[in-house]
């Protein structure tokens, strides 16, 4: 049983958008699990072989307990049956407490077909009487992060501080060599700038150095008032 899983719809999209907080979720002792929905190839200077090293490579970085690879269609996903099914699966299987998916609204057409499998594949993992695996399962919270493909600014929901974290977020991100994310020599700013760069902004928005945003469409229950109040450092 999974306390955090990460879908992601390509093979370093985890690292990229919530690296850091999967670092930090494991630091406190959570079980943290990552299901890639596509190898995300072909690309230019990537291969299966290559993105199967950079993967193992950067789950290694974050001590990441669980990962698989639904191979699902890259470049033509889409939230049909089959993939929905396959997913169930996964949501079945592993009983996370919480799941973080895409944000429905971006660029990459994958990413939105993802963000759209995930809560269809939510709702299928409770069913009964199914031809799905293991027992029913309703997840029971659903948040989203965002991609890097749109340069949009929604209001999240919660913003999570990855101070600490932020240096071994980028060294996962930094496995995937193949994807040109640090490309040294390049002017500034490289890919890995704009990452680094986009966390430290929502790190100001804050009262700290760096952080991860996430996005729900569920309200959020709290039992202590404490819960409300601002850290000492605030």
């Amino acid at each position: 049983m999974l306390d955090l899983l990460v879908v992601a719809t390509h093979p370093d999209d985890a690292e990229i958008s919530v690296g850091g907080l999967v670092a930090k979720a494991i630091s406190e002792g959570l079980k943290v699990g990552i299901v890639d929905l596509t190898s995300g190839e072909p690309t230019p200077r990537g291969s299966l072989e290559i993105r199967t090293r950079e993967t193992a490579a950067a789950t290694r970085v974050l001590g990441v307990q669980f990962r698989e690879n639904l191979d699902l269609p890259n470049r033509s996903l889409q939230a049909d049956l089959n993939a929905r099914r396959e997913l169930a699966n996964v949501f079945r299987r592993t009983r996370p407490r919480l799941i973080l998916a895409p944000w429905e609204e971006d660029a990459h057409p994958d990413h939105v077909q993802a963000s759209r499998l995930c809560d269809d594949a939510r709702f299928w993992a409770k069913l009964s009487r199914t031809d799905l695996d293991a027992e029913p399962y309703w997840p029971p919270r659903m948040m989203y992060y965002l991609s890097i493909h749109l340069r949009i600014h929604p209001k999240p929901a919660v913003v999570v501080d990855i101070s600490p974290w932020i240096e071994q977020k980028l060294s996962a991100i930094r496995c995937y060599e193949s994807q040109g994310l640090d490309r040294t020599g390049d002017p500034i700013p490289t890919p890995l700038d704009d990452i680094r760069d986009r966390a430290r902004y929502w790190g100001w928005s804050i009262h700290t150095a760096y952080a991860e945003p996430l996005l729900a469409r569920e309200e959020f229950r709290i039992d202590q008032v404490r819960s409300l109040l601002p850290l000492d450092r605030e």
